[in-house]
């Protein structure tokens, strides 16, 4: 049976365990020992199967028959296989004391698989910390952190880096419960130049490790300019480095470069075309530039490297989502399913229920998401929902929330700015809003259309024109040119705004915003006056409190 194991013929193994377990040989008080051993080993063969629940009960077995061995015939047992997530295993004839410890970390694996945190987190808290060695502790980390006792989890990711500086995964972990920098690179052992003194030269001879670390925690907590500007240092010592890669790409993606970005995912797939982690954000960015047919190969691609991922259930959903937004949904909440801690999973289902009008099931969504990483996303989500059933004051509690997290980014100002325009009274703070996030990213392109689209509620139509036309000089955006058309064609310079949403087909053929606008224009072409879209109620909202955090965050 151990044979068949080491060659990875777990089904095999399993049918043989059948006959150990039930052997009468074995069966009587005086081979306990040898009972225990076998049902261990088919154990871990119904493991290798994914048959968790029969492997639980298995292992149970084992761990019983173990404790009522009498001392003096348990001494020693033959060595099962040393973890379930382990490829090898060692020999068959080694002899080793039957490890309890081994054997409740499998029952905690099973029940991990099955999404049974507390369960296996109970299971864990039964071995001695003394006595877990490096998967054991990054299990009991994971567990912790996925149940929410940080501090807890914050001490097994340390014990990971003890155990192995090199552990990346802890240190992304630490970064992301909120370890500084300096708290982690404490944990590792430092690097001495050949003259003994330190290397000047951060990226030399293991000091990129120390680097990692300080990308991670900038990433961490929200500073994605610092943490680009150290993953593109560390790319230049590890050209073509697919973890690099990935990560600039992503956070590019944040930062709104999404031209840099998808390069970035393409170069990841021209290295290594098998990669399946973070591709589901790249098929959110192909969605946005309306690239349908690599859109379409990306998911075909990515369905036939591994159909298992929540990954390619976010990718079949972005790809759905024009089709069938239902069918799109049920196949986010597929990649919930698999992963619970899967992000993009929560933020896609918010952004469709929201296109299905279910507001209230979107902010939950979106609130699943925040809880496990508060990003940008998280919040506009939030706050679009909130301001979809009229709760103004929870929708300004979130925006300004993100601008206290992210003070840099000019996306958190406009949120804020986005509630105030929804009420009159509001619109000239909405205006200080975007002014502000133009300053401090002028190249941001949501701003400057939401400052245009104030300035057509409040009847500046010529300012919303020269805004636009500054814009344009510069990039070439088909939502700029529907902005544009919108305004001529309010202000009756029809041929204006046909020129604008043309130029706008012409540079997106798929751009739904210009097909519609170019619709309602051959109506006003006709002589056919277009229902005019219902203005929002005004919304008063009146805290005085937060009117001041306000003015000295701008």
């Amino acid at each position: 049976m151990s044979t068949l194991i080491d060659h990875g013929l777990y089904n095999s193994a399993q049918l043989l365990g059948h006959f150990l377990v039930s052997s009468s040989s074995v069966n009587s008080e005086t081979n306990l020992n040898v009972k225990a051993e076998n049902l261990l080993l088919l154990g871990d063969t119904l493991f290798r199967e994914r048959e968790y629940r029969r492997a639980i009960n298995t292992y149970k077995q084992a761990l019983q028959h173990h404790k009522i061995v009498p001392k003096q015939n348990a001494s020693i047992l033959r060595s099962s296989l040393s973890t379930p997530n382990r490829s090898s295993s060692p020999s068959p004839l080694s002899i080793i004391v039957f490890n309890e410890n081994e054997v409740k970390f499998k029952i905690a694996s099973c029940h991990a698989a099955l999404n049974e945190n507390k369960v296996a987190l109970l299971e864990m808290e039964g071995i001695p910390n003394k006595s877990r060695n490096l998967a054991m502790h990054l299990m009991t980390g994971k567990l912790y952190r996925n149940t929410r006792h940080t501090r807890a989890a914050v001490a097994c990711y340390k014990e990971c880096l003890r155990h192995c500086p090199y552990f990346l995964e802890a240190i992304s972990a630490l970064a992301e419960l909120g370890a500084s920098a300096k708290e982690i690179i404490s944990l590792l052992p430092q690097t001495p130049s050949r003259s003994g003194r330190l290397l000047s030269d951060q990226l030399e001879s293991g000091r990129w490790l120390q680097r990692y670390v300080e990308a991670q925690c900038c990433i961490a907590s929200n500073d994605y300019k610092g943490g680009l500007e150290i993953y593109s240092e560390i790319l230049q010592r590890f050209p073509n480095n697919v973890h690099i890669l990935l990560e600039i790409a992503k956070v590019e993606a944040i930062l709104g470069k999404n031209d840099e970005a998808i390069l970035n995912f393409e170069k990841v797939r021209s290295v290594d075309p098998y990669v399946v982690t973070y591709m589901d954000e790249y098929a959110m960015l192909l969605k946005n530039k309306s690239e349908y047919p690599k859109l379409n190969k990306l998911v075909h691609d990515l369905l036939n490297i591994d159909a298992t991922r929540p990954e390619v259930f976010v990718a079949l959903s972005v790809l759905w989502e024009r089709k069938d937004e239902r069918g799109a949904l049920s196949y986010a909440e597929k990649s919930i399913q698999i992963d619970e801690r899967h992000v993009s999973g929560y933020i896609m289902k918010g952004s469709l229920l929201l296109s299905l009008n279910r507001p209230d099931a979107a902010a939950v969504a979106f609130r699943n998401a925040q809880e496990l990483k508060a990003d940008l996303r998280s919040y506009q989500g939030l706050v679009h929902s909130y301001l979809a059933i009229s709760k103004v004051k929870e929708a300004l509690y979130i925006a300004r929330e993100a601008m206290k997290t992210m003070p840099q980014s000019a996306k958190a100002l406009k949120l804020v700015g986005d509630v105030h325009a929804k009420s009159s009274s509001g619109r000239e703070k909405a205006k200080k809003f975007y002014e502000s996030a133009l300053r401090l990213e002028p190249g941001y392109l949501g701003a400057a259309l939401a400052l245009a689209e104030l300035h057509v509620v409040e009847g500046r139509n010529g300012d919303a024109v020269s805004l636009l036309e500054r814009y344009l000089k510069d990039w070439a955006d088909d939502s700029l040119h529907v902005k544009l058309a919108q305004v001529f064609a309010a202000t009756n310079m029809l041929q204006e705004a046909l020129s604008h949403y043309q130029a706008a087909l012409r540079i997106n053929p798929q751009s739904e915003a210009a097909k519609k606008g170019l619709e309602r224009l051959e109506k006003q072409m006709k002589g056919v006056d277009p229902d005019a879209p219902e203005e929002d109620e005004d919304n008063e909202v009146d805290d005085v409190e937060g009117d001041q955090e306000e003015t000295e965050l701008l």
